[in-house]
């Protein structure tokens, strides 16, 4: 047998000031669960009725979408699809929020994405009204922060520096905000301890993109999801509230991203939001539950204790509401449910005791908004409802069908409610209704986080390491700071008295953080030491171009510690006294399709070469192909084609040959 070697190359990069005071501005819904996180408005003067032909109608433009809006002062920002086919982009879109003009809009690539392209522009933008960015999440993991004038200030490729993954359903999370941080998540399968596949909180510094913390607070991944993490105050201690996909809800520090406590909850990954009050978290989800056949289940929870609480954290639980995809509202002791019938269902916050339901069609994805004692509501099949929720009943004040032809015209968004208008995106359109009168500044909402001071002369309880994660070349040097956080997660200062060390890397690290790589490739850890307790950054090193692998001098069943998405994956063997690289038999569905990155997302004018085998099995045989700059060459062992793509489901863009 000839000598083999394999050249397998794809690509990647690596991209708080901390006591930011939290900022609420006049006329602004920055989140998408508006400024309580609960879906709740301050508002009050909102219309009771309207028409797409007019009545109350300010304006209707012609951008549509499946996520929802948010408003920032005098402007709407959404992302939603561009163009159709060949085409085809992601886009953040700004509008003028009194006429509906557009002002801007930035496109970027979809690739090397499952979601298909009729579902492009799933989450949310969130902005940050004391700095007036934007940040956005993408359909491949594109995450980014634009200035209020659509410009980049930085941006992540989280598949090529993380391995996160998408899939056929789109689901992907709207990032959250906190004090100096932005936080987002996803199923990644990256580098070293992350290499095994999880549901993981990616937490950047808001301003520069830094990677402050990385943190996988669940166990193995069902499914993608995409619930909006909570952030709020429970008898002095600021938690991070959150479902994940391993069907579990947690709490986490969200200064450091610790697990402070999980509720294991469903069989299938959550997607509705929590909401929260002082003492409690309200949970829901529409799969198999962990102790009962009966689908679907609401609780409430106790947000106090620590570790596993499934025994002693539920406080009443209501079985057979399957609430898969609409977070529920919670206003006046009533939490508002839609379950995925289209029922509109009010519960007693106090003890989950229905008090009446409303049918509102048959299908359900946006969720409801409470404002000026109604609730607003769109459905799947094209109705947009003004509701009067009572004690014992929900009365209908208006219902408008936004299309005469079913389906035409579908509303998968949640509305949002600023400056005495209600905003609503469908498929087709956006709409803005009130009244056509000079809108008045909303109401500015006072703060849901009483934040405690933390003692700065305590003793430290965890160490943190800045940047998180780094990706240099060799001769290069990557600069690190060291902050300390108390038991309770506040931050206590920045260390300078730091004693610092190397795990799995070669080069130096002086004492004031400067580490210094001689050669690579290689990865592994910078860490520091402050009384007693140690912190670490996790750092690749990766040469320039040209690069050649034939896993010759790799250990057996090793795989280059720099890429990622090898680990746990592939591993290394010798065949016929050659070592190659050998893709695993992973019985896990969610991650065994496998794309691996192994440098710079910034990498152009390249070419790649791979010697590649596919053994047949059971009668399959394997697809196996090679990225270069986000184009991924594949063969298709069943079907003997050669492919080339780079948004594998736009089939449009995408060509084939026969392989012979």
């Amino acid at each position: 047998m000839s000598r083999l070697h394999r050249s397998l190359l794809a690509v990647s990069i690596l991209f708080i000031s901390l006591a930011y005071a939290e900022v609420r501005i006049a006329g602004t819904w920055a989140n998408w669960r508006g400024p309580h996180q609960s879906g709740v408005s301050d508002e009050n003067g909102l219309p009771s009725s309207w028409s797409p032909e007019g009545e109350n109608l300010v304006w209707k433009a012609p951008f549509g979408g499946r996520s929802a809006p948010i408003i920032m002062e005098d402007r709407l920002y959404m992302v939603n699809a561009a163009e159709e086919g060949e085409q085809e982009q992601e886009r953040v879109l700004c509008l003028e929020a009194n006429t509906g003009k557009r002002i801007w809009e930035r496109r970027f690539n979809v690739y090397g994405s499952d979601v298909p392209p009729h579902r492009v522009g799933w989450a949310s933008p969130v902005g940050d009204p004391s700095t007036g960015r934007i940040y956005v999440m993408g359909v491949s993991g594109t995450f980014m922060c634009l200035d209020r004038n659509g410009k980049v200030l930085w941006e992540h490729s989280l598949a090529e520096e993380f391995g996160i993954i998408t899939t056929h359903g789109g689901r992907t999370v709207t990032p959250a905000i906190f004090e100096n941080l932005v936080i987002t998540s996803g199923i990644t399968s990256g580098w070293g301890s992350q290499a095994r596949g999880g549901h993981r909180y990616i937490a950047c510094d808001k301003m520069t993109g830094e990677v402050v913390w990385v943190a996988q607070p669940g166990g193995n991944p069902y499914d993608t999801c995409y619930p909006t993490g909570v952030v709020s105050e429970f008898a002095g201690k600021t938690l991070l509230v959150d479902g994940g996909a391993d069907g579990s809800i947690y709490a986490m520090k969200p200064r450091t991203g610790e697990r402070v406590w999980i509720f294991p909850f469903s069989k299938r990954a959550i997607n509705a939001s929590v909401v929260v009050d002082d003492k409690r978290v309200y949970a829901c989800h529409g799969q198999e539950n962990l102790d009962t056949n009966v689908m679907g289940r609401v609780v409430a929870l106790d947000p106090s204790g620590t570790g596993d609480i499934n025994k002693t954290g539920e406080i009443w639980r209501v079985d057979g509401l399957t609430v898969e995809f609409p977070s529920p509202v919670l206003h006046g002791g009533k939490l508002y449910l839609i379950d995925n019938g289209a029922n509109l269902i009010c519960l007693d916050s106090t003890n989950g005791k229905e008090l009446w339901k409303l049918s509102l069609g048959t299908i359900q994805k946006a969720s409801p908004v409470y404002a000026d004692g109604k609730l607003y509501v769109g459905t799947e099949n094209g109705k947009f409802y003004i509701l009067k929720p009572g004690e014992t009943e929900c009365k209908v004040l208006d219902v408008d069908e936004l299309s005469k032809i079913a389906g035409e015209e579908e509303i998968l968004a949640s509305a949002a409610v600023a400056n005495g208008r209600v905003y609503l995106v469908s498929t087709k359109n956006t709409y803005c209704i009130g009244s056509r009168r000079v809108p008045r500044p909303s109401p500015a909402p006072g703060s849901h986080l009483a934040l405690a001071a933390a003692d700065s002369s305590a003793t430290p309880a965890l160490v943190q390491v800045i940047p998180a994660e780094s990706l240099i070349a060799p001769g290069q040097e990557a600069r690190f700071r060291v902050r300390t956080y108390d038991a309770s997660g506040n931050f206590l200062r920045e260390e300078t008295g730091v004693t610092w060390s190397l795990a799995g890397l070669q080069g130096t690290v002086s004492a004031d953080g400067k580490y210094v790589a001689p050669k690579g490739p290689q990865a592994g850890e910078v860490r520091a030491t402050v009384s007693g307790i140690t912190g670490a950054a996790r750092v690749r090193v990766v040469p320039p171009l040209p690069w050649n692998e034939d896993f010759e001098s790799l250990a057996p069943k090793s795989v280059p510690a720099h890429w990622i998405g090898a680990g746990g994956k592939y591993e290394v063997r010798e065949v016929e006294g050659n070592k190659v690289l050998v893709k695993l038999s992973n019985e896990f569905s969610l991650l065994r399709r496998c794309r691996t990155y192994m440098g710079p997302s910034n990498l152009s004018n390249y070419t790649m070469q791979a010697d590649v085998l596919g053994i047949e099995k059971r009668r399959q045989l394997p697809d196996i192909g090679i990225i270069a700059q986000r184009y991924a060459m594949v063969l298709t062992g069943n079907t003997q084609k050669l492919w080339i793509e780079s948004w594998q489901p736009e089939t449009k863009r995408s060509v084939s040959v026969p392989f012979e």
